[in-house]
């Protein structure tokens, strides 16, 4: 739970400016401020602070030989079981979310592969279309050369027969001079 500036320095038994002065050198993060605008320190900011403010006490401590020594080398030890949870908890997630990556850029794979088999089979697929297309243009050709050559028979026939018309029309002529 948040608390305050004044709340921090009464349960360290240290002054207000001693936390101020541990407190604006936290990273960005770690400050916040409540709504009417007043410095809140969060669980994580406090664990911080403690480190930092119990250090020299647990150094006084250690010189005199005091029972607060212990308290405060317990409450270290505590910090520190609660800090390693926490990076465990964050490795879990961070294993946790690579996963899920993972997985993601394995589907990712899986559909640009079949997207791959999509695109080639659409480019043979076009490549016989074109191939058919060609042999159908092909044979309409080669039937229009055959329709072609029976009208040119014709036309040929029909010349055969003028000229035959106009060689019995100048034979009768020429016997009707004799």
């Amino acid at each position: 739970m948040p608390k305050t500036i004044r709340e921090l320095a009464d349960e360290l038994n240290v002054s207000k400016q001693t936390i101020q002065y541990h407190y604006q050198r936290l990273p960005a993060k770690n400050r916040q401020k409540d709504n009417q605008g007043a410095n809140i320190i969060s669980p994580t900011a406090e664990r911080i602070i403690r480190d930092k403010v119990a250090k020299p006490s647990v150094a006084k401590n250690q010189q005199i030989g005091g029972k607060e020594g212990t308290k405060t080398s317990k409450e270290n030890n505590e910090l520190i079981a609660t800090l390693r949870r926490e990076v465990e908890d964050l490795k879990s997630q961070r294993n946790h979310q690579l996963a899920t990556k993972d997985q993601q850029i394995s589907k990712k794979d899986r559909q640009i592969d079949q997207l791959t088999k999509l695109i080639d089979q659409q480019q043979q697929l076009q490549l016989t279309t074109v191939a058919e297309n060609k042999k159908l243009k092909d044979h309409i050709q080669k039937l229009s050369g055959l329709l072609e050559t029976p009208k040119s028979a014709r036309n040929q026939q029909e010349n055969n027969e003028k000229e035959d018309i106009h060689k019995n029309t100048f034979n009768k002529s020429w016997w009707h001079f004799w």
